[in-house]
């Protein structure tokens, strides 16, 4: 990583005096201020900025995000259009509030148009119309899940959306999407810089996954995974309520396993929690399903949670096709592992009481909690302060526990996923006393022991830890 990775776009030299401008001025330096000219580092340990080999005034770092004394925009002047793409999550319409309150309050703009149903919402052959976001429209959005926008998937024609953009004479379009809308965003800012025009483009990332690289943490992770781990609650109380009961969790997570790992961290009663980066086995002497019959027949009882996108390996099927997205379409891993414990266990000759929880959908249409609903409005706020600035082709985020600006190539160059020799599967492992491996020798569990201590509350009587 080097300081031209993390450079940001401008759309020109800022020559207005900001309407926040007494604001910022009169605030004090404090461990917590970032100033407008400082970065924020790249990295966060003595080691890393020692093999980076560079001297400090070349650390690689990231343009801080934040009101700026000077804008690009004059905002009387100002037309925004706002647009939300992909799946549901919980807080799309928390940042849409943001984005309208900040810019009509705060920069006097108030010409906010919300372009419906995705990327769709701006070619003229949908039929969608447009809608005027006012702070009175808006202004209880926030108590509810989903989007007002409405959202779509698949890509449309750049070239088309920059016609509307035009035409509308919109100045600044504020996208709220997860990695194929930031790559649909870019190609929308590539038109735009074809064309010689001035409109920034600035997004705010959306993942359920929280998948997008180069962020502490996406919006609505928190919420996802606090809902989620209502499901493995419940999926314990049947487990524990039947002899030999097993329950069955799929939680959301196509290619990162992120939610199944924190919400069986913050529901600490999953048994086996199983995720994409880490491939496991179910046959053989060291595979998922002898260790789950042992661990049923020792402990009475087990849960087991599986992100979507685990397992996809194991299962021999036709090709699943793609979304609209261009994503390739998942077999559904829960409905596999329910099948294929019960064969199981029924020819091991032990009975099972099997209950399935598939709480997808019911968790991304939730809406945000409070500090999802903050997190949410620090970004919208952020977002704005950088198209006033002029700034485009960028996302706002969270590196470090500071908010920034990062260019949106590098906000789509990689997948965020949970490292199979990270500090966070490393917890996961100690949480649930699983194996670090189904499928090898080394299946035996972390440490000599080869198991990890549960709680008591979680243990058989009698049984061992």
């Amino acid at each position: 990583m080097n300081a031209a990775d993390l450079a940001i776009k401008s759309l020109g030299p800022c020559r207005i005096d900001s309407p926040l401008k007494p604001l910022i001025e009169s605030r004090r330096t404090t461990v917590h201020y970032v100033a407008e000219d400082d970065r924020v580092l790249f990295h966060d340990t003595a080691r890393l900025v020692a093999e980076s080999g560079c001297a400090a005034a070349a650390l690689p770092g990231f343009e801080p995000a934040g009101p700026r004394r000077s804008i690009f925009f004059d905002p009387a002047k100002m037309r925004v259009g706002i647009v939300t793409c992909g799946g549901l999550c919980p807080g799309i319409n928390d940042v849409i509030r943001g984005l309208v309150m900040e810019l009509a309050f705060h920069y006097g703009v108030q010409r906010i148009h919300g372009f419906r149903n995705g990327y769709q919402g701006f070619i003229s052959r949908y039929g969608h119309d447009v809608l005027d976001l006012t702070p009175a429209l808006v202004s209880d959005i926030d108590e509810d899940g989903g989007t007002i926008l409405g959202t779509s998937r698949g890509g449309q024609d750049p070239e088309e959306i920059v016609d509307c953009l035009e035409r509308m004479n919109v100045n600044a379009l504020f996208v709220i999407g997860g990695d194929g809308t930031l790559r649909g965003a870019m190609q929308i800012a590539g038109v735009i810089a074809a064309r010689g025009q001035r409109i920034a483009v600035v997004g705010i990332p959306k993942t359920i996954d929280n998948d997008i690289p180069f962020i502490d943490q996406s919006f609505g992770f928190q919420s996802a995974f606090g809902e989620a781990a209502k499901s493995i609650r419940a999926a314990h109380v049947e487990a524990k309520a039947a002899p030999h009961g097993v329950g069955l969790v799929k939680l959301m997570g196509r290619h990162s396993g992120f939610i199944a790992c924190y919400a069986a961290l913050a529901e600490p009663d999953a048994n086996y929690v199983l995720i994409p980066e880490v491939p496991f086995a179910l046959d053989g002497p060291h595979g998922l399903l002898d260790h789950l019959v042992a661990r049923v027949r020792r402990s009475g009882h087990a849960v087991i949670v599986a992100a979507e996108g685990a397992g996809q390996h194991l299962i021999a099927a036709a090709a699943a096709g793609a979304d609209a997205s261009g994503n390739a379409r998942l077999h559904d891993v829960g409905l596999f592992l329910r099948q294929r414990i019960t064969d199981h266990f029924a020819a091991a000759g032990v009975e099972l009481n099997l209950k399935y929880i598939d709480p997808s959908y019911a968790i991304r249409s939730v809406p945000a909690n409070p500090y999802d609903s903050v997190y949410c409005l620090r970004l919208a706020q952020n977002a704005v302060h950088a198209a006033l600035a002029g700034r485009t082709e960028m996302v706002v985020g969270r590196w470090h526990g500071r908010f920034v600006h990062i260019p949106m190539a590098l906000a789509v160059s990689q997948r965020n996923q949970v490292a199979p020799d990270g500090d966070l599967w490393l917890s996961v492992l100690e949480a649930t006393g699983q194996p670090r491996s189904f499928g090898s020798a080394h299946a035996s569990g972390l440490g000599t022991g080869g198991t990890l201590t549960r709680p008591a509350a979680d243990r058989a009587p009698g049984e061992a830890k």
